[in-house]
């Protein structure tokens, strides 16, 4: 098995298509080309974990945080970063990241923390925007139930928890096959009309290429007709945060004492208690601060972050409870979700959780 096919299965889930445009998911050092013997899952990289990979004889390592995040003009070891890509190469490891489209992913890192919680209902806080396309094809009557169903195989046709979803019209189309066609209906330089179907959808940006690759491979046309069109609408199954709610209404100190047990904490920041109850819980892991307006305007009675500012604490007022459980704590469950991942799909293969806690915030 080839590390690449590893790779892929983390990206059937969170295609790179998905992060934000100030990350850098995606390989970081390495030949994804080369037969895989074994994956760590980390959640950050740090030279005691290269060094658990070379010991545990794992030439792919997987964390959710990149190494090579800001970019650097040469390779002198000067930094641990610099240390780690070093010692990587010089060791044949391949580094693989998956962050911020971890994260936006429909089964990601918030619906896993959603999962942790009990929550029910769940659903993205905030969809991500200009990320969908209205595509249009025409296809002949007895031809159109195999197109459908090529390009919803393909991606195209999911609105929510609804999938093969489409319109269709019944009209005519006409055309004039020229002396160089071969046309699959009609006969050169003549007019030919064709009762066909016209074929509406909606599909991922990041499906483009394979909607349109299952189009042209099933369309008995030989210069088939199609249109793609931006839309405005948001694609409610993939975006920042979540927000669910709870099996039953706590109480704020019951709720915040649960995410300690959860979470495994020492101590938990939070705003002021309004001695109100917690039914409708938001979600972000990380840095997820940015979204607490969006948790407010959703009408959530608390928002989980990984971190917030000073001024956080006061801007939420007593409009919702901020608790706040810590960058590392919050996105500790991603090795989790890599394993459930991989594991599905090479039920036999090495898979490793990284042993070191890379945390580098301490608490006394």
């Amino acid at each position: 098995m080839r590390i690449k096919e590893i790779i892929q299965t983390i990206e059937q889930l969170a295609p790179l298509s998905l992060q934000e445009h100030y990350d850098n998911s995606g390989v970081q050092v390495g030949d994804v080309n080369r037969e895989a013997t074994g994956t760590l899952l980390a959640i950050d990289i740090t030279e005691n974990v290269i060094e658990e990979a070379i010991s545990l004889g794992c030439n792919l390592i997987i964390s959710h945080h990149p190494i090579a995040f800001k970019p650097f003009k040469s390779l002198t070891g000067k930094t641990y970063i610099e240390r780690c890509i070093m010692q990587a190469i010089k060791n044949d490891i391949v580094i693989y990241s998956a962050h911020t489209n971890l994260d936006n992913a429909l089964g990601g890192v918030n619906y896993k923390l959603a999962q942790m919680l009990e929550l029910e209902n769940v659903k993205i806080l905030q969809p991500r925007e200009n990320s969908l396309l209205k595509f249009i094809t025409t296809v002949p009557i007895q031809h159109a139930e195999s197109v459908r169903n090529a390009i919803f195989n393909a991606g195209a046709g999911h609105i929510g928890n609804y999938d093969s979803c489409s319109y269709n019209i019944l009209g005519e189309g006409t055309f004039r096959a020229g002396k160089e066609t071969n046309p699959y209906v009609g006969e050169k330089n003549e007019l030919h009309y064709e009762k066909e179907v016209r074929i509406e959808t909606v599909v991922p940006i990041m499906k483009k290429e394979e909607v349109l690759r299952a189009l042209l491979a099933v369309h008995p046309y030989e210069e088939p007709v199609f249109d793609l069109y931006p839309i405005a609408n948001e694609w409610g199954t993939h975006g920042s945060g979540v927000v669910g709610v709870l099996p039953e209404p706590m109480p704020e100190q019951d709720f915040l004492y649960m995410l300690k047990d959860v979470f495994n904490l020492s101590n938990i920041s939070h705003s002021k208690i309004q001695g109100k109850e917690i039914l409708d819980v938001a979600i972000c892991g990380g840095s997820g601060a940015f979204l607490f307006p969006k948790a407010i305007s959703y009408g959530a009675d608390a928002f989980i972050t990984g971190e917030a500012k000073y001024n956080d604490f006061y801007d939420v007022e007593d409009k919702i409870l901020l608790a706040v459980v810590g960058h590392y704590e919050s996105e500790v469950c991603t090795k989790e979700i890599f394993f459930e991942i991989i594991s599905e799909k090479f039920p036999t293969f090495a898979l490793h959780k990284s042993a070191f806690d890379s945390n580098p915030v301490k608490y006394l």
